[in-house]
């Protein structure tokens, strides 16, 4: 007669569960790899946004620090309205490969002439070079004359 040895019982997965698991784990990898490159991307973003906004403020402050008397003689400060100017520059962020560009657009108007008041706008205009669209950032004051 032939013994019959006892079935030692094994845990063990079936196929169909190491598939689910292995696809469970691939969209986990694969969401967390997505949010790692959107992270990165919106760092990049904030970081040339703000180097834009550092251009357009130093625009800004450029006019505001140019002298404006308009009590002495002969008149020097004679400004057709509005008067605009241009500046191409690159912008001061850590890049590898080729550096980007910046548009600094400066415009100024009279507001009025009694009192002396004039409207400064600084426009820096950027190209975000992942999608290829266009920002701007804008900074605006008003400016008197330097006399008392």
């Amino acid at each position: 007669m032939v013994e019959h040895k006892p079935r030692v019982l094994r845990a063990a997965f079936t196929l169909v569960e190491v598939l689910i698991s292995l696809t469970l784990l691939s969209l986990v990898a694969a969401g967390i790899i997505y949010g790692s490159a959107q992270a990165n991307r919106f760092a990049e973003w904030s970081s040339m946004s703000l180097a834009a906004q550092s251009y357009a403020l130093q625009g800004l402050e450029q006019v505001r620090s140019a002298k404006w008397d308009f009590w002495t003689y002969p008149v020097t400060d004679i400004m057709p309205a509005p008067t605009n100017f241009t500046e191409v520059d690159i912008m001061d962020i850590p890049v590898s490969g080729a550096p980007f560009s910046v548009t600094n657009y400066i415009k100024l108007m009279q507001i009025s002439t009694t009192p002396e008041l004039r409207e400064v706008w600084s426009q820096c205009v950027w190209v975000f070079p992942p999608t290829g669209q266009l920002y701007t950032n804008t900074v605006i004051t008003y400016r008197a004359p330097d006399h008392q």
